[in-house]
């Protein structure tokens, strides 16, 4: 028994070593500031100051727009997306039980019991008879056998392959947290968008009635000066084309406003229609938030999840080297077992009636036809690729928000000439028109001066959108939109209570 214990002992006191590389977190240098940061102006009306640790898990609330809230929050716990990768994530963790239970010693019971009869002759009763004129017998035998037995395993983690695969689970339950949050960023920015456009669209929609109506006074004015036969029925006609083409964009924009409506009602796993009513209510258009806190570059590192998920998935597959190379050491095994046997149920557990077994092994690879080192090449340009991820995610992050603050930056100095040529082009409309019911000027004047005016308004309403969706895009590139706490793990539909 000595000489199976004192190998097996030693490997025992070899515990703790782990082959494979040991995870370290790359350190990636990033810019100090960004490049694209806007200049903070008197007349702009987002100020971005370039440092600071703002909180940014809500930014939503900035708008200070209640229905925007609401809905958000109603999304965050009903999104169909979000539950999903909540269910990876216990997913993840019930793996992390697995891979640990590899560890550990397996223990089973077992119990059964035999009934065997057979025949006193047996070529008799199977063959179909014995020699001729031989005598037949009735009698029998039979043997019972009753037995009740433990046995247990255990595979010694010398080499530390099965804390790498430990390792390897911790770091992908991890993986699928980020993965939810990352969810998270991407739904409340969704969420906030189509919200932004579809009241964009109904102030859109509410300023081409205001202006049919309008256009609709200058009709019947002109209407009855051609009665009084001041002008032509080439006026009615043109301000009839006028007011027919206004009203004829309002269509299309409700159809716009009304799959804004239902994007918003899929991502709270509700049907299409369903929140057209409550959307439907005028409401006021956002307020763009006076402040957002930008800060710098290196905090994305911490603050964007999809980074965050992509360092975890590095750690993954660097884990997962070492469980490959474990393939190419010798594994221990222990095995024992104690079991009852007897013929009679009564004598079942007595002394007599026990056995025992012990073994120890060792099986060390020689010869697989390289697949053990192929495998192991095979891990390390998982992590290669895993590392590559890595880098271009934080590349691609400072994008993301490099991007939205051009945009930004281009779309304030655009809306501000936007304003500017909305104002002019209504005092325009209004002189023509003035000038025009006391005969001063013709009517194609009023006409241009009408079309100017819509187009501008129009047009400043739609740069109004830009900014606000530039807003929604940054606190999306800066990874706001997610909290620290612990997500909620809903009840599963098929898990067993």
């Amino acid at each position: 028994m000595r000489q199976i214990l004192h190998p097996i002992v030693v490997a025992i006191a070899l515990c703790g070593c782990e082959v494979g590389p040991d995870y370290v977190a790359p350190q990636t240098p990033v810019s100090k500031s960004y490049v694209d940061l806007p200049s903070t102006s008197s007349q702009a009306p987002v100020s971005l100051p370039l440092a600071g640790n703002a909180d940014l898990s809500q930014w939503w609330t900035q708008f200070h727009d209640a229905e925007l809230n609401s809905l958000i929050a109603r999304a965050m716990s009903a999104n169909l997306d979000l539950l999903t990768a909540v269910s990876r994530i216990r997913e993840a963790r019930e793996q992390e039980i697995v891979a640990g239970a590899a560890g550990l010693p397996q223990l089973n019971a077992s119990a059964y019991a035999v009934h065997l009869h057979s025949n006193s002759n047996p070529v008799s009763s199977i063959g179909g008879g014995g020699p001729p004129g031989a005598p037949t017998s009735n009698k029998g035998s039979d043997i019972k056998l009753y037995s009740l037995g433990f046995d247990a395993t255990w595979e010694i983690d010398v080499f530390g392959g099965v804390r790498r695969s430990v390792e390897a689970a911790e770091a992908n339950s991890e993986f699928a947290e980020w993965t939810l949050r990352d969810g998270e960023v991407t739904l409340t920015a969704e969420i906030a968008a189509d919200y932004l456009v579809l009241r964009a669209l109904q102030a859109q929609i509410a300023l081409l009635e205001d202006e049919a109506r309008r256009q609709s006074d200058t009709l019947a004015f002109i209407q009855a000066r051609r009665r009084a036969g001041f002008v032509t029925e080439l006026d009615v006609n043109q301000q009839v084309s006028l007011e027919a083409s206004t009203v004829s964009q309002i269509p299309t924009l409700q159809a716009q406003a009304g799959a804004a409506e239902h994007a918003i009602a899929v991502l709270l796993a509700r049907q299409p229609g369903a929140v057209v009513a409550e959307l439907d209510r005028s409401a006021t258009k956002p307020a763009v938030p006076p402040q957002i806190a930008v800060g710098l570059p290196s905090t994305l590192l911490e603050r964007r999840p999809d980074v965050r998920e992509a360092e975890r998935k590095l750690a993954v597959a660097t884990a997962n080297i070492g469980v490959a190379v474990s393939d190419l050491y010798p594994k221990f095994d222990l095995m024992g077992g104690l079991s009852l046997a007897s013929s009679h149920l009564t004598t079942l557990f007595a002394g007599n009636s026990l056995g025992e077994v012990g073994i120890g092994s060792v099986m060390w690879p020689i010869f697989h036809g390289g697949q053990i080192r192929a495998n192991i090449r095979s891990k390390e340009d998982e992590a290669d690729q895993a590392y590559y991820a890595y880098q271009k995610s934080i590349l691609t992050a400072v994008q993301d928000v490099e991007d939205s603050l051009l945009r930004y930056d281009k779309d304030q100095q655009r809306l501000l000439s936007l304003r500017r040529a909305a104002a002019s082009a209504r005092s325009s409309s209004d002189i023509a028109y003035q000038q025009y019911r006391v005969g001063l000027t013709p009517y194609v004047t009023v006409l241009t001066a009408q079309s100017n005016d819509l187009a501008a308004q129009v047009q400043l309403e739609q740069g109004q959108e830009a900014l606000t969706t530039d807003l929604v895009s940054l606190y999306k590139a800066l990874g706001g939109g997610w909290s620290v706490k612990e997500p909620v793990f809903p009840s599963s539909p098929h898990r067993q209570s």
